[in-house]
């Protein structure tokens, strides 16, 4: 009999893949299910990002391959965009590699770095792309710490215990999903002098520092950084193109070339309009980005924090990004038993955290990517199925 790849058993049908299946058969029942789980922006692009895009796709010569390293257009706009928000110089020629989204180059920054029984470092909680990619590629998982108590920021004293010997990579996200936490200068420069000090290429993901927050922070500020460090940015999220698949690699040159050596043996470059309307969205105005990354996702959290008090949740209220992360009350016994009911009872969708990792399991995350009309009709038909705030879930 055919057998599939020995690699298809380190990993499960990701969890929502698994659990949308659900939901549509829900739905087809005619039970109305509100999704307040996946961080999908439901906002439109700006209007000289379409416009863009529309009139690139009336050219009757743009429709052919495209470079691999993407349209020098993209570039120039990628560096623009990073001197304008962070204030990081990069080369547009030699250190900005366009990506078809960030797991894409989650795959190929592994395949270029790691080889087979190397560890790499991920955070738990964290997003479950960094550890099934890197079991497919047959690298060893190494799970570093993230905690309430610490910010949500890793914990040096710890990482400085471990055996790093065989470690090849180490994955950052902040502001961090799926917590919220903020990202920080203090640990991107501890981050940098880790990298340096151990031989370890620190890979920042860092698609969320425009929303809800009005400060931009990037780990290639640090001094130095460039010469250890990639960062990942993406157009999903800061500016509502999430199935444009738009994202981004930031470094030196050199680590550039290697990556690049995967990516031409994978992939071509995405159709010119995409890019060429890309970098016109890399020059939206800041009024634009504050109306719809800033004031948009704060009416939104209103009603998600009304959301986690009826649940009983604790939350930080200083947290960022496109979710709402919280503490599910001492009194119920398993996350699940918190969210399952929302979902066949209220009929809303929200994630349990222990899909990050074994520290996500005592909490829930909403996703702030629904209308405002549609959040508050969420906690609407969640407050019938809950005890008070203090109480948790009723028996």
């Amino acid at each position: 009999m055919i057998q599939p790849a020995e690699r298809l058993s380190l990993v499960q049908e990701y969890y929502f893949s698994r659990k949308l299946k659900e939901v549509a058969k829900m739905n087809a029942e005619g039970k109305d299910i509100i999704s307040l789980a996946i961080g999908s922006p439901d906002m439109p692009p700006s209007e000289q990002t379409i416009d863009k895009l529309c009139e690139v796709a009336r050219d009757p010569n743009a429709h052919g391959y495209q470079m691999t390293m993407g349209t020098p257009e993209l570039r120039e706009a990628m560096a623009y965009f990073y001197k304008r928000w962070y204030d990081v110089d990069l080369d547009p020629k030699s250190e900005v590699l366009p990506l078809i989204g960030s797991k894409e180059g989650i795959l190929h920054v592994t395949l270029a770095f790691v080889n087979p029984g190397d560890e790499v470092l991920v955070p738990n909680p964290g997003y479950p792309t960094y550890t099934s990619l890197s079991k497919i590629l047959g690298a060893k998982i190494v799970n570093y710490n993230l905690r309430e108590d610490n910010g949500w920021q890793p914990d040096f004293d710890e990482l400085e215990k471990m055996d790093l010997s065989r470690v090849k990579l180490m994955w950052t996200n902040y502001p961090n999903m799926p917590t919220g936490g903020r990202a920080q200068r203090a640990t991107y420069e501890r981050l940098v002098k880790f990298a340096q000090e151990h031989g370890i290429v620190v890979v920042n993901d860092n698609p969320y520092s425009f929303i809800l927050s009005e400060e931009h922070l990037s780990i290639l500020q640090v001094p130095g950084a460039k010469d250890c460090c990639i960062e990942f940015n993406s157009m999903s999220k800061s500016h509502n193109m999430p199935g444009w698949r738009v994202g981004m690699c930031l470094t030196n040159a050199t680590f550039i070339s290697w990556i690049m050596k995967i990516k031409s043996n994978v992939d071509s470059g995405t159709f010119r309009g995409i890019q060429l309307a890309a970098a016109e969205a890399l020059h939206n105005t800041e009024e634009w980005h504050h109306e719809f990354n800033i004031e948009n996702y704060a009416r939104r959290r209103h009603y998600a924090e009304q959301i986690m008090d009826v649940l009983g949740c604790t939350y930080d209220p200083n947290q960022v990004g496109m979710f709402l992360w919280g503490r599910i009350p001492d009194s119920i016994q398993n996350v699940e038993d918190l969210t399952e009911r929302v979902l066949h009872e209220a009929r809303v969708f929200i994630t349990p955290g222990f899909i990050f990792g074994s520290n996500g399991e005592r909490y829930i995350r909403i996703s702030l990517c629904a209308k405002e009309e549609k959040i508050q009709e969420a906690l609407e038909r969640i407050k019938p199925t809950q005890a008070l705030p203090k109480g948790g879930m009723s028996e």
